[in-house]
């Protein structure tokens, strides 16, 4: 072989890691780096002055020896399944009836799906409180209907609210990979399990609930990861009651002045995050779920 060919081996060789460059250099800047601040700040401490580089465990004793972190750790958590529990039972369908349809049909509901996200996370949450409240569209048609002589308090600020302004907003992250895989699915499967006798119920527990579950699990991790660190819509919606996790850690950042055990508070976020992508991957395995799937 010629220098000339030596040399252009050895540079095909090297420009495939030199092309990740700015894409590992962008997540070590953007991910790596802020994560590495935010555990090596949980173990400094909070005073007066400021923060001070002080290695203890301070804040680690302190977010699970007062019960109130943990506790609204986990009603963040039941709130975040719960959401992603109904986002997945009403995507599902949806994303069922859409994969039937002709294709330009189908570009068109996409497309509609998709609308949502031409206006303000804010502003889409936001438009509950007149659908809910106590002035609202539904307390309005309850009293003219005679069904209650007053406003109910039922409808707004509560658990409920906040799990179904996290439905309405996160419901196009569940539907699209359902209907990707859905996409995917052989008819032709369908069609040999009638010809066998199967029923339509039977043909969708057997044939396109398995084979479209990467497309369900992936849109549960999402739909989980953007519920359990949601802000706007329990500020909004949730009131007290409906009062989450990632309400409480930008209060300990900015009135608190209390970064370490903000940062504490965010890392145990994000491991109860990852714990949820780990089990799901499990189940499944990641791979399919996000490449295969």
């Amino acid at each position: 072989m010629s220098g000339f060919g030596k040399l252009a081996m050895s540079i095909a060789r090297v420009l495939p890691p030199l092309k990740l460059l700015p894409g590992v250099g962008l997540l070590t800047v953007l991910l790596v780096v802020p994560l590495a601040l935010l555990l090596v700040m949980s173990f400094w401490r909070a005073s007066f002055s400021g923060v001070e580089p002080d290695w203890t465990l301070a804040n680690y004793v302190r977010l699970f020896s007062r019960p109130i972190y943990i506790e609204l750790m986990i009603k963040s958590t039941r709130i975040a399944f719960t959401a992603t529990a109904l986002t997945i039972v009403v995507a599902f369908p949806l994303a069922y009836w859409i994969s039937g349809k002709p294709p330009r049909r189908r570009a068109q509901l996409v497309f509609l799906v998709l609308i949502p996200f031409w206006t303000s996370y804010v502003v889409r949450t936001f438009a509950w409180i007149p659908l809910l409240g106590n002035n609202g569209v539904i307390n309005y048609a309850l009293i003219w209907l005679g069904i209650t002589t007053q406003p109910l308090d039922a409808f707004l600020f509560n658990q409920f609210t906040v799990q179904l302004g996290l439905l309405y907003v996160y419901l196009p992250y569940a539907i699209l990979p359902i209907l990707l895989s859905l996409e995917r699915l052989d008819r032709n499967l369908l069609y040999a399990a009638a010809d066998l006798g199967a029923t339509p119920f039977w043909q969708l527990w057997r044939i396109v609930i398995p084979l479209s579950m990467p497309g369900i699990l992936g849109g549960a991790i999402l739909v989980f990861i953007l519920s359990i660190s949601a802000y706007v819509t329990p500020a909004l919606l949730g009131g007290a009651s409906g009062i989450m996790i990632a309400n409480v850690i930008p209060d300990l950042f900015g009135v608190g002045m209390n970064w370490p055990l903000g940062a504490t508070v965010s890392l145990l976020l994000i491991v109860v995050t990852i714990a949820w992508i780990w089990l799901v991957g499990a189940r499944v395995g990641l791979r399919r779920i996000f490449i295969e799937g």
